[in-house]
């Protein structure tokens, strides 16, 4: 005797199985890579900390400073002069070794980069040790934060510029290949070896001390204008030049890569086919050549975003502007450990977070790519 089946109740059953095994993959592969990611996270943070407080050798220098302030402090206190010897003597030791123990300096160095790693991952980033606020508080995180907006305002406007120009160039030099802009970008590009800040010294020889033009440096004029709008414009004064530091210094790169990337696929052969069946060429370009380089520009972007917060050191420190790249300069001349490994750790975490929701985005946008395949 036959048996019959119901085809569309073992299809729904076949469409469960399928599903139940695409969450157990993708859930899967979710967990690994998010303690891939936290482990490298770790990792990096740890490596700052022991590079930072160079394997100890910052500790003896933070000693010898606190030995060195003590002893000339006490010699030169009035009242101290009239101590016996070994009173004072024994007074100095007494100081030092609170201060030491104020700063830490007293724990093993093993103890304290575990403490460090510890408050670090947990976003208690403490106190700096010689800088400040603008407004006197020592807190890591005030002094972070209101270093941020400037660098937000350079960052932001000089690589958003410098990612949609280059996007917007290169596609239009993919068009024309080998015309007389294309081979004169090809031939520029080179010149993106030469860092920012080497621009942004020729750049303040030239409209700053010969045209006298645009200012040296600074975010505004001192003392800052009162007035809204005289604000903006002194604002904008200042940002001239390292904005156009860092953009020069990519520029011509930057759109060569873009500008590759456009002419790879649309030599393919399914472009050549969208052509011949008379599909516009802004349709071609769309659905053919920015699609599958869509990947690219998104990785570009996300990585973007995430050098807004880092800023740029020693372009920042050249044009005196008060941001987050200028502060981490100025953490490493003074041995502020807590600085250094603050910004390391907020910047790890948000390369860690914005890799794997790359995975993920690279998932929707190509389908060729299957999260856990």
């Amino acid at each position: 005797m036959a048996v019959v089946t119901n085809p569309p109740v073992e299809n729904a059953v076949v469409k469960k199985s399928r599903h139940q095994g695409t969450l157990v993959r993708v859930s899967r592969y979710v967990t690994v890579r998010v303690l891939t990611l936290f482990v490298t996270v770790v990792i990096g943070v740890y490596l700052t900390i022991v590079i930072a407080n160079m394997g100890g050798f910052v500790d003896t220098i933070m000693k010898n400073e606190i030995r060195d302030r003590v002893t000339q402090a006490i010699i030169n206190s009035p009242s101290a002069q009239q101590m016996d010897p070994s009173v004072r003597a024994q007074l100095i030791q007494e100081r030092i070794a609170s201060e030491e123990e104020r700063l830490g300096l007293n724990v093993p160095i093993a103890v304290r980069n575990a403490r460090f790693l510890t408050n670090a991952l947990t976003l208690q980033l403490g106190r700096a040790i010689n800088m400040t606020s603008d407004s006197g508080s020592k807190q890591v995180r005030l002094i972070l934060l209101e270093r941020l907006p400037p660098t937000l305002l350079l960052m932001g406007i000089s690589q958003l510029f410098l990612f949609f120009s280059s996007i917007l160039l290169a596609l239009n030099l993919s068009r024309r290949y080998g015309n007389f802009w294309d081979r004169l970008v090809v031939a520029l590009s080179p010149t993106s070896a030469v860092p920012p800040w080497f621009y942004g010294i020729f750049l303040i020889l030239i409209f700053a001390s010969l045209l006298k033009v645009l200012p040296f440096g600074g975010m505004v004029d001192s003392p800052p204008p009162s007035n809204p709008i005289d604000y903006s414009l002194s604002l904008l004064k200042h940002l001239i030049l390292p904005a156009l530091s860092l953009v020069l210094s990519s520029f011509f790169l930057s759109i060569y890569n873009y500008r590759t990337f456009f002419l790879i696929y649309s030599s393919e052969d399914y472009v050549d086919m969208a052509k011949a069946k008379g599909l516009p060429s802004r349709d071609v370009e769309r659905r053919y050549i920015l699609r599958p380089t869509l990947p690219n520009i998104i990785t570009n972007f996300a990585l973007l975003i995430i050098t807004l917060w880092t800023g740029a050191t020693i372009t920042e420190t050249v044009f005196l502007w008060p941001g987050l790249g200028r502060t981490l300069f100025q953490a490493i001349g003074l041995y502020d450990i807590p600085i250094i490994v603050g910004s390391t750790i907020i910047y790890a975490y948000l390369l860690a977070l914005t890799v794997f929701l790359l995975d993920l985005i690279y998932a929707l946008v190509d389908p060729r790519v299957k999260i856990g395949g």
